[in-house]
């Protein structure tokens, strides 16, 4: 393996042009942090009471909404349904941050101590932390339940985070990011949405465009500079990503919640065209991105189609 030195990579190219520096890249995130960073205990008013008539999510974006289903509940339990899949998301973040954390803590175990890319990455740490204590404060205050993940794909997340790659783990990072966020940023303009909860996807937003920055450029990186065996096993490993996030998105459970039988609603999502545009829209970014810097690829390409993220 050709080992390409700090000056030398910033001759490189992928298809999306030449590389950026690094410690250039990390010191405007850090300018970036420090100008716009928010603490949500404080920043968020925890104690007013929820809105009557609000929702907890914009309706087009409840995993059932325009099913024949939906077309018959009543509209409360529409909204409760709505409740339990905010809360059910939030727990995914939760999840996916947790390890997100993990696999950053990997990332720059080796790097230097000093550098931008190193206290970027810190300061990334401390925004995720922030993130997921908000997330379940956000669910404890709704009064839902938390929605852990199926045990399976705990502890398959356990065999990520001990031989995930770096490229796939940044090709992860922005799978559990961006579709979230696309969601988020329908979420926090719209006046239908109880406060709280926009208050919280505002602040989620603002902070994960930067996540979204720093781990974009780092995969960028990693698959011009990579081994061959590495860039392969990222495009299998992302592919699995995909299809394991897909199944996660939301917890089943959410249905019995609201009276729903759970084998018939989850059986509507699947066959639902809204949903699977839904999806498809919140990916889009990030497949578009993925396939320009040669992720999408072989048998990794087709675990993204089985995922119904990729068309």
């Amino acid at each position: 393996m050709t080992t390409v030195s700090e000056p030398d990579l910033r001759l490189l190219r992928d298809a999306l042009g030449p590389l950026r520096d690094r410690e250039q890249v990390a010191a405007r995130l850090l300018e970036s942090s420090a100008k716009h960073s928010f603490d949500p205990d404080t920043e968020l008013d925890w104690d007013a009471p929820f809105e009557g008539g609000k929702w907890f999510w914009p309706p087009e974006l409840v995993s059932l909404y325009d099913t024949p289903l939906w077309r018959k509940m009543s509209e409360e339990q529409r909204m409760d349904l709505a409740r339990h899949e905010a809360a059910s998301l939030a727990s995914l973040g939760i999840w996916f941050e947790i390890i997100l954390m993990q696999l950053l803590v990997r990332h720059i175990y080796d790097k230097p101590l000093t550098s931008n890319h190193v206290r970027y990455a810190l300061t990334e740490i401390a925004d995720e932390c922030r993130h997921s204590m908000m997330f379940a404060r956000m669910i404890q205050k709704s009064g839902s339940p938390a929605y852990p993940v199926p045990r399976v794909y705990h502890n398959m997340a356990r065999l990520l985070k001990t031989v995930s790659t770096t490229p796939g783990s940044f090709a992860a990072t922005l799978l559990g990011e961006e579709i979230l966020d696309w969601m988020q940023r329908l979420t926090f303009p719209d006046e239908r949405v109880q406060t709280l909860v926009r208050g919280v996807t505002r602040i989620h937003v603002v902070e994960e465009a930067r996540h979204v920055r720093y781990a974009r450029e780092e995969l960028r990186r990693q698959m011009v500079t990579a081994p061959r065996w590495e860039q392969e096993f990222t495009r299998l490993s992302c592919g699995e990503a995909a299809r394991v996030f897909s199944v996660c998105f939301v917890n089943p459970q959410v249905y019995e919640q609201v009276g729903l039988d759970r084998r018939e609603a989850v059986s509507q999502v699947r066959a639902s065209g809204h949903r699977r545009e839904v999806m498809r829209s919140g990916a889009k970014r990030l497949t578009d991105f993925l396939d320009d810097i040669g992720v999408l690829r072989g048998a990794g390409r087709r675990l993204w189609k089985s995922s119904g993220l990729l068309a």
